[in-house]
């Protein structure tokens, strides 16, 4: 039996494993392998940042300033000038009404108030008479009154002159109730006037403010009565996020606050900012819940009851973000190449969280201080030689 020396079978281990490099065995048959595969590229360590915490609401599209136009007056519908969906001006007739009953009543308004004119003409003529009277009859009572206290008449005639006095002054006292109450009839009769003209323009429907057309609930031919329903309508320049936030988070948002919003429907588009506008001060008492309201920038891809999603933060923390671009997808399998202590690529599974822009949040598989392939070159396999290009 030979002998080896143990020096010898150190020195010689050293020298297979040179040749061996990233390689994890030698190929039987042979004592050395063929050159090694490098291949250069940016390689990063992971740190943990803090990031915030974002609470996700969700929240509906609603347009800023909307108005349902309802009828005033009792008619039938006689035209409509409008579809759902019609771009509309200020002042722009959408509904036309029957305004044959208001006409009547605008009519008969009009003569009573010719009627409560002629009465108060009549009352004012009353009055004068009335006047006049009084004024001979506190005449008389005066110089009779002199007669009296000088022996000059008999206490049957002043006590005449004294009645007749004071019914004048009765009848003056009348008089005068009569102008005052026929000057307020005359009043009410202009108020039905005014009224009834009103209510002639009330037939007429007009736009309150440029926009758009969403609802249209009556047709020609269709009884409209004061409160019913007509049309909706969207003023445009602006759209609003409507969301419920929990009563734990509503400290959380300002008047003013700039929020990313998202629409899920529209796959692609860039994420809104909006400015917080409203929130209302009292809770839901079911669902101990606040309404906000987020105004939304212009856009032209926008429409009332669309879903959105509103990201809100509610703190801060630490978390392992690496680059998108570092992700390998093989199958069903989620990971990224590891660069080991010899500079050796290592495929290694990994669970993902949360996306932050162009990051993603790293929930297992991966510590804070390993080094890791930035973006895997085509062609990267485990086991190759990285050589970092940062």
């Amino acid at each position: 039996m030979v002998k080896i020396p143990l020096k010898g079978i150190w020195i010689s281990l050293a020298v297979i494993s040179v040749f061996m490099g990233c390689n994890d065995k030698i190929e039987p048959g042979t004592t050395q392998t063929g050159q090694r595969v490098s291949i250069k590229t940016e390689v990063a360590m992971a740190v943990i940042t803090n990031q915030p915490f974002v609470y996700e609401a969700l929240g509906t599209i609603t347009a800023q300033t909307a108005s349902t136009l309802s009828g005033q007056i009792m008619g039938t519908v006689k035209a409509v000038n409008v579809r759902e969906g019609d771009l509309v001006r200020q002042g722009d007739i959408l509904v036309v009404l029957d305004k044959r009953q208001v006409d009547a009543g605008l009519r008969q308004s009009e003569a009573s108030l010719s009627e409560a004119m002629k009465a108060a003409s009549a009352a004012v003529s009353a009055r004068s008479s009335a006047r006049a009277g009084a004024d001979l009859a506190q005449a008389t009572y005066k110089r009779y009154q002199t007669l009296f206290q000088q022996d000059s008449a008999t206490r049957q005639e002043f006590e005449e002159v004294e009645a007749r006095y004071l019914q004048a002054q009765a009848s003056l006292s009348q008089a005068e109730a009569m102008v005052a109450a026929a000057q307020s009839r005359i009043q009410q009769a202009r108020a039905a006037v005014s009224g009834a003209g009103v209510s002639q323009k009330d037939a007429t429907i007009l736009a309150p403010y440029d926009g758009i057309v969403t609802g249209k609930m009556i047709t020609v031919g269709d009884l409209a009565a004061p409160g019913t329903p007509l049309l909706t309508i969207e003023k445009k320049g602006g759209f609003q996020a409507d969301l419920v936030l929990p009563e734990n988070h509503i400290q959380a948002v300002r008047i003013g606050q700039s929020l990313d919003v998202s629409i899920p429907s529209q796959e692609g588009s860039p994420v809104l900012t909006g400015t917080v506008r409203t929130i209302v001060p009292m809770a839901d008492l079911r669902s101990r819940s606040f309404t906000v309201k987020i105004n939304l920038p212009e856009n032209g891809l926008l429409r009332s009851g669309m879903f959105a999603r509103v990201s809100i933060p509610v703190g801060e923390g630490g978390m392992l973000l690496i680059p998108e671009s570092a992700l390998v997808v093989q199958g069903q399998l989620t990971g990224y190449f590891l660069v080991d202590d010899n500079a050796c690529a290592r495929f290694r599974l990994m669970r993902t969280g949360r996306r932050f822009e162009n990051q993603i949040e790293i929930i297992s598989g991966m510590k804070e201080g390993t080094r890791y392939v930035v973006s895997p070159p085509e062609g990267l396999k485990d086991g190759m030689t990285i050589e970092d290009a940062s």
